[in-house]
């Protein structure tokens, strides 16, 4: 069985987790509280929805997912939003102000502050999880690299690309 965690970043990142999510939820017949009805049946058992969920001891499945943010505003909307219950809290990160697109800034200071508790919980989330491979679309990937050599499959996806401003 293969699981994944997803890491959605940035105001772009965070909306299309939290539209993802939706999806996967009514894909797998899991309400927005994280319950699926115990009278619920997918596929004849199909269990599939593990790849991406965990379940809790109280039969509630949650995301195998991060968010974060430098700035609280986008992430704010997903805490109050209809799937608010959902996700774990701990699994949504924010800092206190954006980098105003200054990839720099971003980078070496605002984003420096806060990319500990992400791996943190990264981590968290690696430790949890009974195998697999572990897709994030996110670039760290100097410092999770050397700490996860071999321990787990890491696929890196997605890009980042300068833009000019005129």
């Amino acid at each position: 069985m293969r699981e994944c965690i997803s890491v959605h970043v940035g105001q772009a990142g965070v909306q299309m987790g939290n539209t993802c999510w939706e999806l996967y939820c009514l894909e797998h017949g899991i309400q927005p509280d994280g319950q699926m009805p115990s009278d619920k049946t997918i596929g004849g058992g199909d269990d599939s929805f593990t790849t991406f969920f965990c379940e809790t001891g109280a039969g509630k499945h949650v995301p195998r997912a991060i968010f974060v943010d430098l700035e609280p505003t986008v992430i704010d909307e997903v805490r109050g939003g209809v799937y608010r219950q959902l996700f774990h809290p701990e699994q949504m990160i924010t800092g206190k102000e954006d980098a105003a697109n200054n990839y720099a800034r971003g980078h070496y200071t605002i984003g420096k502050e806060i990319i500990d508790q992400v791996l943190d919980r990264i981590r968290k989330l690696v430790r949890d999880r009974r195998g697999g491979s572990v897709p994030l679309g996110w670039a760290p990937a100097s410092r999770w690299g050397w700490e996860h050599g071999g321990s787990a499959a890491v696929s890196w996806e997605g890009s980042v690309a300068a833009q000019a401003k005129v």
